[in-house]
């Protein structure tokens, strides 16, 4: 009965997410089909992890989610601009995401990538839409655009790029997915207790917590490139193969991988141990931990 609560109430809050997405994407201006090329992507539903942790981080910290929806929604557009940018033929040259063909085979290169400046830009816009006092939107930029940059998914993606055609070690497969997927999951939690007017602890113990989701979360998706079907994912399997990227299977093994998930679960749930409710943040890493696509 309680995964079932904490199930509705993670429909729930995606959905209260995807309406805060859909009436910022709205107060946009049309150009040309720009705003139809973000809205495309930006709406094409997906799990919604990064907003629906950072409102549930500002809850579980004693915040009200509902002030936390401008950081949720910028940091979504974050995500969104860089899978765009991604399955870019300069990139992954992917065609298919979330089970659509992906932004540019719809819009052409040029406006996919407009889409992705649009909606990163736009993310910055609508952090400093929160009824926020002015030092905690300050730090929720500065938190934002840390992760983002080349200090952390941005510079992820260069050491992915780099990386294609030769074996990484362990250590360098790591510093890439803490970057390229680990610094925006790790910032959703922290801008949920930015919000909230959390204390430095507390945005340690969150930040804990998410940088061990987050890692459990990439080589989960590494297990699914090998182990599920387009279908199912909704994306293309065994690209990274294809493009000869190294991942967590190939470096470790699948046994050891989904080891390191269980264990890397382990302890994003210990991290929240100091906090007085943190029910639906531990069903979330153990869901995430078993997710099948």
């Amino acid at each position: 009965m309680e995964q079932d609560v904490f199930r509705l109430h993670y429909e729930a809050t995606r959905s209260r997410v995807e309406a805060a997405l859909r009436e910022q994407i709205g107060r946009l201006g049309r150009y040309a089909d720009l705003r139809e090329a973000m809205e495309y992507s930006l709406m094409a539903g997906g799990k919604r992890i990064r907003p629906v942790l950072v409102l549930e981080s500002c809850r579980m910290c004693g915040g009200d989610p509902e002030l936390a929806l401008p950081f949720a929604c910028a940091l979504e557009m974050v995500h969104t601009y860089s899978l765009i940018h991604d399955d870019l033929p300069a990139m992954d040259d992917d065609d298919l995401r979330r089970g659509r063909p992906t932004n540019h085979k719809v819009y052409g290169e040029a406006t996919a990538i407009l889409a992705g400046d649009a909606l990163l830009t736009a993310a910055f816009q609508t952090l400093t839409q929160a009824d926020l006092p002015p030092q905690q939107v300050v730090d929720g930029v500065a938190c934002l655009s840390l992760a983002a940059g080349p200090d952390g998914m941005v510079g992820g993606q260069a050491l992915d790029m780099a990386g294609e055609g030769r074996s990484l070690t362990q250590g360098e497969l790591e510093q890439l997915q803490s970057l390229k997927t680990g610094a925006l999951i790790a910032a959703a939690a922290e801008l949920g207790c930015i919000a909230a007017g959390g204390s430095q602890e507390q945005r340690a113990a969150v930040r804990k917590y998410a940088q061990c989701l987050g890692r459990a979360f990439q080589i989960q998706d590494d297990i699914l490139d090998v182990t599920s079907t387009d279908e199912e994912l909704g994306k293309p399997t065994g690209s990274d193969r294809e493009n000869e990227k190294s991942t967590f299977v190939s470096v470790l093994g699948l046994d050891r991988s989904r080891e390191l998930v269980q264990e890397l679960t382990a302890q994003a749930v210990a991290a929240l141990d100091g906090f007085s409710s943190p029910d639906f943040l531990v069903w979330l890493a153990n869901t995430l931990a078993q997710r099948t696509k």
